[in-house]
């Protein structure tokens, strides 16, 4: 924070919205955070209600918690908006389709490459191609200093301690590929997209139920810096949002809708 002390609720959230801005700037790291951050700076008379409750709700509680709520708030709308979750539906759509492809291709390429080993076998010719699964492996570590550094020799000293039979075939390896792409369930990667992405179709609720996630990992509960059953007020949620996605009038959301959008989660529908 500043040498100056704040006056009031208002001028200390929007010290620490610039004060982070500049950070960012000076670190050339999360642009899309300073725009958001801008438009709470922009919009800062509709936010006047809301700073005066996050500083009685976290401020009193620890200086480091609201600077970390506001954080959260800057983050979930540049990342977890409803647009970035549009993207991200589809592209768990791409991942899903990518998988099953990755299936089919790899299922008939490993049955081309045990064909390939029953010819070498059987027809009197071979190819002079790659027949061991240390073979591929060297191979396409070439380039890998790494592996050739602490790697290679310990591989080639196994190859040579046990003979091909206790190796699997590289059509049983494209094999096994192929049955994981199969197979493999969507998962995502941090709370808040899973929260974010369980309806069907992008909403606004997107954003509020990233935010809700977000601060539940940050909670007490999780060993965060927000305290214990923190919970921000409706009309707070809305207003923050109504900024920081730099909703329109005809866009704007509400209280109301922020208690209906909570009893639907309580419920589950």
């Amino acid at each position: 924070m500043s040498s100056s002390q704040p006056t009031n609720p208002q001028q200390l959230c929007e010290n620490l919205l610039s004060e982070g801005k500049r950070y960012n700037i000076e670190h050339r790291i999360l642009t899309s955070e300073n725009v958001v951050a801008d438009r709470l700076l922009a919009r800062g008379i509709e936010l006047q209600d809301a700073y005066e409750e996050l500083h009685d709700k976290l401020y009193a509680y620890s200086p480091a918690a609201l600077q970390v709520f506001l954080g959260l708030v800057l983050s979930t709308a540049a990342f977890w908006n409803p647009e970035k979750m549009q993207e991200a539906r589809a592209a768990r759509c791409d991942l899903a389709n990518v998988n099953q492809h990755i299936a089919k291709l790899a299922a008939e390429l490993g049955a081309l490459l045990e064909q390939r080993s029953d010819l070498h076998n059987t027809s009197g010719f071979s190819s002079d191609t790659h027949y061991h699964v240390c073979d591929v492996i060297e191979a396409a570590s070439q380039h890998n200093y790494l592996f050739q550094s602490y790697l290679q020799k310990k591989l080639g000293a196994l190859r040579c301690q046990f003979d091909l039979k206790y190796w699997p075939s590289l059509g049983a390896l494209l094999q096994e590929l192929a049955s994981d792409a199969e197979k493999a369930v969507m998962e995502a990667t941090d709370p808040m997209t899973a929260a974010a992405t369980s309806a069907t179709r992008s909403s606004r609720a997107d954003f509020f139920k990233a935010l809700f996630a977000a601060i539940e990992e940050n909670g007490a509960k999780n060993y965060g810096p927000l305290p214990a059953g923190f919970k921000p007020s409706d009309r707070t949620l809305a207003s923050l949002a109504n900024c920081a996605l730099d909703l329109g009038p005809d866009e704007m959301v509400d209280d109301a809708y922020i208690k209906r959008l909570r009893q639907r989660e309580r419920s589950g529908t």
